[in-house]
């Protein structure tokens, strides 16, 4: 009998201390590591106007990975929703999926552009950079 009594006193303790061990233990330990806010995409630091040639441009607002994308063509001007995705900019635009990528002036494949270093990419024909 004594040693079932403390065999019942053992798996208390061992319910109890089990009801107060924190299961997401390693998830609040991450947090504590990183910071409050996380930090932006780099496609952040693309937000503004960029020219293209002819008073075209592309313009990109917003931030944190959501993005408005505002397209002037010689059409004139569009607006989608973007998002992040890997290291580029996605939006659909009349049911084709758009990447915006950072680039060269070469990279554009637009011979008003080749001189150029600090643009984005469309797709091949369609580029925007910032002198």
């Amino acid at each position: 009998m004594k040693t079932f009594r403390i065999s019942l006193a053992l798996l208390i303790a061992l319910i109890s201390v089990a009801g107060c061990w924190d299961r997401d233990a390693s998830s609040h330990k991450d947090a504590e590591i990183r910071p409050a806010t996380a930090s932006a995409p780099r496609t952040d630091e693309w937000l503004g106007k960029w020219t293209g040639p002819e008073g075209t441009f592309l313009e990109l607002s917003g931030g944190h990975g959501k993005y408005e994308v505002t397209v002037q063509n010689l059409d004139g001007s569009r607006k989608f929703e973007g998002r992040y995705t890997d290291g580029g900019i996605e939006f659909d635009r009349d049911g084709t999926r758009e990447v915006i990528r950072a680039t060269d002036g070469a990279g554009t494949s637009m011979k008003w552009l080749t001189d150029k270093k600090n643009c984005l990419t469309v797709r091949s024909g369609e580029g925007y950079c910032r002198d």
